[in-house]
């Protein structure tokens, strides 16, 4: 009996019993449909954070942590009867930060990869509109210079807010949430207070909306000498340099060379945000694996089908042993059963999902500031390969499933069967 035989006899069966046959089809084609909405969804999601956090923070980061020491110059040199003695003397509540940093931009200028450079100074204060007051960061910086860095310049509300903070040195651009937490509109006069309790009043000259709500309703931007002058720093101090770079994908290399040239610690966006990032990817994969039990429950469905055909069809088990047939064969033409049941079900349920992510994906609702995004819509991305894999996992759980009521039918004794003792 060749494998064409085998297929027609598992078609037999299964015909005989289309309802059933129908109902356990529709059990994988329910858990492909809802593991390929799944996938979708979440790679929808870790893709938005991805992009997101791409296009609203600096590629490259130096901080002011320094890598490679400085080295006084008083122990500089090869005589070895001079001693030094060098004692850190840094108070606790003293910033870190990047000095001479003009000298550091102009070191990393040659790395081709480096399309803007932006110094800037952060500050944590306290911002206060007549009786509301909230915490902040303010970010001091050069507008010319960071419109390109973190996709400031695309995410303005007032369009002409980068050019008006160039020009107003007491000015602010906040996000959109903190200027509603603030109450505050356009040219508002905001009272920003530095953690030793010093008052500096600024304009609000603008307000922008990135759609990650921490930072829209936590970071400002101010001018760099204002940063600078309420963190009690240097003229030629900043606390970080932020950069964009040519080729995003390849940032962690250029990190590693702004590094070396500079000497300051340097972080790519993925490593910046790699709790954000992780976190998402971690959500994603939970979630995949706990709708990858519906599978399970669709192949206990085939697997208590094929356990019913194989008590029903006991006799022509006995007969068809009798006449000489291999137990292989048997075994194969009830997994033959359970492929079909399998293949039926993905044909169903692939499109079936693929409907579902249309559908998903044409919903619309009000943007919620609840959450990490501010969306207005389920972010889905759905590929070829989720309903390969869909597919490919669909058929294996089914034939898998059907495998030991297979096993099963060739248990029986044929003499036992015919002579009634087995039956269905």
């Amino acid at each position: 009996m060749n494998y064409l035989d085998q297929a027609r006899i598992a078609f037999v069966h299964l015909r005989e019993r289309k309802r059933q046959t129908l109902l356990t089809a529709l059990g994988v084609a329910v858990g492909s449909a809802m593991l390929v909405t799944t996938i979708s969804v979440a790679r929808g999601s870790s893709s938005n954070v991805i992009a997101k956090v791409i296009d609203t923070m600096p590629h490259v980061m130096v901080t002011a942590e320094r890598v490679v020491p400085l080295i006084p110059d008083n122990i500089i040199g090869q005589n070895s009867r001079r001693i030094a003695m060098v004692t850190k003397n840094i108070t606790p509540d003293k910033q870190e930060v990047i000095k001479n940093y003009a000298g550091v931009v102009e070191s990393i200028r040659s790395v081709k990869e480096l399309q803007s450079i932006s110094p800037f100074v952060l500050s944590k204060l306290l911002a206060r509109n007549k009786t509301r007051f909230t915490p902040c960061v303010a970010r001091g910086v050069v507008p010319q210079l960071e419109g390109e860095i973190a996709g400031l310049k695309k995410n303005l509300i007032e369009k002409n807010a980068l050019e008006e903070l160039s020009y107003t040195p007491n000015g602010i651009l906040v996000g959109d949430l903190l200027a509603k937490k603030l109450n505050a509109g356009y040219h508002s006069r905001v009272v920003l207070v530095t953690k030793n309790s010093e008052e500096f009043p600024v304009t609000l000259v603008g307000r922008f909306s990135s759609g990650f709500n921490a930072k829209d309703e936590r970071e400002a931007y101010v001018n760099l000498a204002l940063a600078q002058r309420m963190e009690g720093i240097a003229s030629n101090s900043v606390t970080g340099i932020g950069m964009r770079t040519a080729h995003v994908e390849r940032a962690k290399e250029t990190a590693a060379e702004v590094q070396r040239l500079s000497g300051y610690k340097s972080e790519s966006w993925d490593e910046t945000n790699r709790n954000v990032i992780e976190f998402y990817n971690r959500n994603a994969l939970i979630t995949l694996v706990l709708v990858g039990f519906v599978f399970i429950v669709a192949g206990l469905g085939v697997s208590s089908v094929m356990t019913t055909v194989v008590l029903q069809k006991v006799k022509d088990i006995a007969i068809m042993r009798s006449m000489g047939m291999p137990a292989g064969n048997i075994t194969r033409i009830f997994m033959l059963e359970g492929l079909m049941i399998g293949i039926l079900g993905v044909l169903i349920g692939s499109p079936v999902g693929h409907v579902i992510c249309h559908f998903v994906s044409s919903i619309r609702f009000e943007a919620s500031t609840a959450g990490v995004l501010k969306s207005d819509r389920i972010n889905l991305i759905e590929t070829p390969d989720a309903h390969l894999i869909v597919i490919v996992f669909g058929i294996l759980i089914a034939v898998l499933s059907s495998m030991s009521p297979a096993r099963k039918a060739t248990r029986y004794q044929p003499v036992r069967i015919l002579r009634g003792e087995v039956g269905a």
